[in-house]
């Protein structure tokens, strides 16, 4: 009979190295842990440079999104309506809302539109509120009061707002039975605009005013 051949590798080493390992070149050191190979990484991770993301110019908060409908001729047109609020927490705060068939170009508009309409609120020492104010936008009624050093009592829109304008120490209260979120947010903004601006009341003046000092001469001449 013939004698069948062995088809086995031949796993032995004359080197004195393990069987099953290829032999090991001459000075060879084993990698310690941590330590790089020196070949470039192919990992997307590590080989590429990271940017840092420029931190925006005010913080923001959705209030809502909705789908809305539009009847055409042709049938219905679908939209987005979004309703935003943005602030710097440091007394400026503004709300704006946008449309349009995609929510990202309605996200974009409504920031455009907050920015346009900020106002900078006027606050104590503490960032609270120096006086109590109440507006009513629609069917919406909302009242804000100072509460010293109680925190935020506030909900709904109004919360959001109040955060994002970095007002402290108030508390808020919907007087209505209105669940509209925009509504309510534009009664808070209307009740905030109160104290954006000093009031000046212009000094009372006790001495008498001559006319004949104030009328010019030309009309002087055609009284008479």
């Amino acid at each position: 009979m013939d004698k069948v051949q062995n088809t086995k590798p031949n796993t032995g080493s004359t080197n004195g190295s393990k069987p099953g390992f290829l032999p090991r070149k001459p000075g060879f050191s084993p990698r310690k842990p941590g330590e790089s190979n020196g070949r470039k990484s192919n990992d997307r991770r590590g080989g590429r440079p990271s940017f840092e993301k420029a931190k925006p110019e005010f913080d923001q908060k959705i209030i809502s999104i909705r789908r809305v409908t539009r009847v055409v001729s042709g049938g219905r047109r679908f939209s987005f309506s979004v309703a935003m609020v943005i602030g710097d927490r440091k007394g400026s705060v503004g709300l704006g809302t946008g449309k349009a068939g995609d929510t990202a170009l309605a996200i974009g508009k409504a920031l455009r539109s907050a920015k346009k309409s900020m106002i900078k609120i006027r606050t104590t020492k503490e960032m609270s509120i120096p006086h109590d104010v109440e507006a009513k936008f629609c069917a919406s009624v909302v009242m804000i009061m100072p509460n010293r050093g109680k925190g935020m009592v506030a909900g709904s829109s109004v919360r959001d707002i109040l955060n994002l304008a970095g007002v402290k120490n108030v508390t808020s209260k919907v007087l209505s039975g209105s669940k509209n979120k925009y509504n309510t947010a534009r009664a808070t903004m209307k009740a905030l605009s109160y104290l954006t601006e000093k009031v000046y009341t212009a000094p009372i003046i006790d001495e008498e005013i001559n006319l004949d000092d104030i009328i010019p001469e030309n009309l002087k001449e055609k009284e008479e």
